[in-house]
């Protein structure tokens, strides 16, 4: 990926990188599910609460058999709903288990590591915390999306970076590398970010722990997305 100008990033060709017309929803599963082929029904039910881009299964604790397992419940339902599919932290996993790309962290795999085990085709993005330097060089070695966060405390992991939506703002405005907003976002907080230009809000339990479950969670987000 080159940039000219003002450091627009021109996608290569050969990949699709993930876009967005406005705001889309990007869910991100509860850290531990312990009966997945019962959970998967909540899942089903929230991704047919309304607009939902993009599903990261993020699940810890669980060895290689037993994470392909879950993956094989989880990615089927989200795949025929045309939600792409990415694995939290395990570039080759995510590639044999038949997912759409990855998401890495700064302490994970190295970008060229994920884009090499799951291919051209693959999706890759990129934590990038509340840095500015993480995020272009994110976007030169060819990341399909950059994450900024956290935005708001969230019990979901510790944050140790705290991102301002300014960050948002100052990305949208300069760069097409789609960004993605993570880190305690909920129905009631999410407006100051969608107005930034942000391309994506990652969501995880402010949708899980919704008062009134999954599915509301997602149709409210929906609303908001849409401009309602």
């Amino acid at each position: 990926m080159i940039f000219l100008g003002h450091r627009h990033p021109i996608p290569n060709p050969a990949r699709p990188i993930i876009s967005a017309e406005r705001c889309r929803l990007y869910l991100i599963t509860p850290p531990r599910i312990d009966a997945p082929f019962e959970w998967v029904r909540t899942l089903e039910a929230a991704l047919d609460g309304g607009d939902v881009a993009c599903l990261q299964i993020r699940l810890k604790g669980l060895d290689d058999d037993a994470l392909a397992r879950a993956i094989d419940v989880l990615r089927p339902p989200a795949q025929r709903r045309g939600v792409a599919v990415l694995l939290n932290d395990r570039p080759d996993l995510a590639f044999e288990t038949g997912c759409d790309g990855v998401h890495i962290g700064q302490e994970d795999s190295t970008y060229a590591d994920a884009r090499k085990a799951v291919g051209a085709s693959g999706i890759v993005g990129v934590t990038c915390h509340d840095s500015r330097h993480l995020a272009m060089e994110a976007g030169d070695q060819g990341a399909d999306y950059v994450a900024f966060g956290a935005f708001f405390p969230t019990d979901t992991k510790e944050a140790r970076f705290h991102a301002e939506p300014e960050l948002l703002r100052w990305w949208s405005e300069l760069f097409t590398v789609p960004s993605v907003a993570i880190g305690g976002i909920t129905v009631d907080n999410c407006r100051p970010l969608v107005e930034t230009g942000v391309d994506f809000l990652a969501v995880s339990a402010g949708i899980w722990n919704h008062p009134q479950g999954p599915a509301a969670a997602v149709a409210a987000f929906d609303r908001i997305l849409a401009g309602g």
